[in-house]
């Protein structure tokens, strides 16, 4: 990085405190242009040669940044990683999002594009891609689409060309295996089976894959440093992380924290809960559910999550209310899960079927008992034999739920009756079938 860039740096306005990612959002919900960018944060530093390249790589390494998706992966071992491969490579924004109760990236995309376009293109810049390629459901392509035209006009590529592909919004397609092969003009379906992306991806070039988050906490770094990323969160998970809370709070939504913040707090700051909370689903479909007084007093961070057996996962967390049922909750979620199989082995389309079944049954209370025997026994013959990480992800959800709910799930089965009254449900479903994988 340049001195002259150190010095326009300078007159750029570095976020102290929260909000960090949030903090150019329009207050009339329009996304930020590129010029009110520009004004804010000042243009990116210019990674033209080797020096300025590694200087980057080692500003992101030094930060401790971890991707922002499910898996928490260090994004500077992940950008090495592609950097080792021979041929130019590709970057992929990871703004799939196809998780119902998750909407962090859907908000970076359509409100701050061009804070997630400046991130792609310095990774794109760090790595020598000459192409990244935005993949994004229906909510936020106009923005992004519209956000690359005032890119292109300006222009401020840095030498990158920007390409926006509207990707299908299925469950499994935000994997990042099953976008690569979205985008090599396949179905969008996961897959374990080697070469993995940032050895062969689009194309057959090396690819690094990143959601929005993560590049747009990429290009705060590159302005600001790595002493100011820092500056909150812990010392092994630092940053702030986005939130999307939803279920029984007054201000559902994406709230900006820092990592180790106290759900407590963050749903002090979502205006409290509407009504008593008996449990939280803490990950997103794939996470676990956790007591309400456990997860309300829990760090949000997977090192304060881990004793709950919790982790951040994808950053989604509903608060569930003590008049809805747990059991039947999980129960729709379940067949919601086994609806989006990719159809590729047998444990995800027919184990997470009969799983969904068994479920339903309990909820239902009907040969409930049957039911529980069988479900305690399918769910250990699926984990990990699956083609891709849905059977995983899948099992971990419906064991938690038979922790957390167990004395629900024994009032189904012995007594035949449920404890919730309430009719309207809670965890989020999409209002309508999604595209197909193809």
């Amino acid at each position: 990085m340049s001195a002259a860039h150190d010095e326009r740096r300078a007159h750029a306005i570095a976020p102290v405190g929260l909000p960090r990612l949030l903090a150019g959002v329009r207050t009339d919900g329009r996304p930020v242009t590129l010029e009110a960018h520009l004004r804010r944060y000042g243009p990116l530093p210019e990674l033209r040669g080797r020096q300025s390249r590694g200087a980057f790589l080692g500003a992101v390494a030094a930060s401790g940044l971890q991707g922002r998706g499910g898996a928490g992966f260090p994004t500077a071992r992940k950008l090495e990683a592609v950097d080792s491969q021979h041929g130019t490579p590709v970057v992929v924004v990871n703004g799939v999002e196809g998780e119902p109760p998750s909407g962090k990236d859907k908000v970076l995309l359509a409100y701050l594009p061009h804070l997630v376009l400046d991130g792609a293109a310095l990774a794109a810049a760090a790595l020598g891609a000459r192409e990244a390629i935005v993949a994004v459901g229906h909510a936020a392509h106009a923005a992004v689409t519209h956000a690359v035209a005032e890119r292109r006009r300006a222009p401020v590529a840095h030498g990158v060309t920007l390409r926006v592909v509207r990707a299908p919004e299925r469950f499994v397609a935000g994997e990042e295996t099953a976008l690569i092969g979205f985008l090599n003009g396949g179905p969008a379906k996961p897959t374990f089976t080697p070469p993995r992306p940032y050895e062969r991806g689009v194309g057959g070039a090396p690819t690094l894959v990143q959601n929005p988050e993560t590049l747009a906490d990429l290009a705060l770094i590159a302005r600001f440093g790595p002493s100011w990323f820092r500056a909150i969160g812990t010392r092994d998970e630092p940053g702030s992380v986005l939130i999307t809370l939803s279920g029984a709070v007054r201000d559902p939504g994406v709230h900006e924290v820092a990592i180790g913040t106290p759900l407590h707090e963050v749903v002090a700051q979502a205006g409290g809960a509407t009504a008593e909370l008996s449990a939280f689903l803490v990950g997103g479909y794939f996470g676990s559910w956790l007591p309400a007084a456990d997860a309300l007093a829990a760090p949000l961070s997977n090192a304060g999550l881990a004793p709950l057996g919790g982790s951040l996962g994808a950053r989604a967390i509903v608060a569930l209310p003590a008049a809805s049922c747990g059991v039947l909750e999980t129960a729709r979620i379940t067949r919601y899960l086994a609806a989006e199989s990719a159809g590729q082995c047998g444990p995800c389309v027919h184990g997470l079927a009969a799983i969904a079944e068994d479920m339903l049954q309990i909820a239902r209370r009907n040969d409930v008992a049957g039911a529980r025997r069988a479900i305690e026994r399918r769910l250990p013959q699926l984990e990990g034999r699956g083609a891709c990480r849905h059977p995983d992800g899948t099992v971990r959800f419906v064991v938690s739920a038979l922790r957390v709910f167990a004395r629900e799930v024994e009032l189904h089965v012995v007594y035949g009756r449920c404890t919730g009254h309430a009719k309207q449900p809670v965890l989020p479903l999409p209002a309508r079938r999604p595209e197909a994988l193809r």
